[in-house]
């Protein structure tokens, strides 16, 4: 198997069994491709970032997966793969089907299989959407944010607001555009 540079070396019997098993975040190429993708894919969903050097949509949606994956804390992976720099895997994927004739692509694979997919630069909101999706169909749950939203309502809801206060505060450290903690946040009611 090809080691990555940059990235840790692979244990020699990497059965991708724990959460710290892998990199969450990695580039892929055709020799890695069954590795980090097929085989990983059986333990937790893999997003594949389809992308090349040129491609200005894929400049912008990049980080974007980078940001939502790493949210994510490991319920998903993301694999980047450069067509340019592994044509002879993007001619075979497309062969198999996978619509490659525009990119930025991504395909959510999940037991070996593609899962879903899209195309183009979404925003965030659109990518967590996509990811939370992922994570529901794969049994998965949800985003860590989504979670932690959730139990701060019922905190409000069954009267402890100062509980409810530090569960929001948290997401908004996490994600300081979350709008849903924003509003929901009691120190922040009537504020604006």
């Amino acid at each position: 198997m090809e080691h990555l540079i940059g990235q840790p070396a692979p244990a020699a019997h990497n059965s991708f069994g724990g959460s710290d098993a892998a990199p969450i975040i990695t580039d892929g190429t055709q020799a890695s491709f069954m590795h980090d993708v097929m085989d990983a894919s059986r333990e937790v969903p893999v997003l594949v970032d389809f992308w090349a050097e040129w491609c200005g949509p894929c400049k912008q949606l990049t980080p974007i997966l980078e940001k939502v994956v790493t949210a994510a804390k490991g319920k998903v992976r993301l694999v980047k793969i450069d067509i340019e720099a592994n044509r002879a895997l993007a001619g075979q994927l497309a062969q198999a089907g996978l619509p490659l004739q525009s990119i930025p692509l991504v395909a959510a694979f999940w037991k070996g299989q593609i899962l879903d997919v899209f195309q183009g630069a979404l925003p965030e909101s659109e990518v967590k959407k996509f990811v939370e999706t992922l994570l529901k169909a794969s049994g998965g749950g949800t985003l860590p944010a989504t979670e932690q939203l959730h139990e701060a309502d019922v905190a409000m809801e069954t009267g402890q607001p100062a509980q409810a206060a530090a569960m929001y505060s948290a997401v908004i450290g996490e994600e300081p555009e979350n709008p849903k903690a924003w509003a929901a946040d009691p120190r922040h009611a009537g504020l604006g």
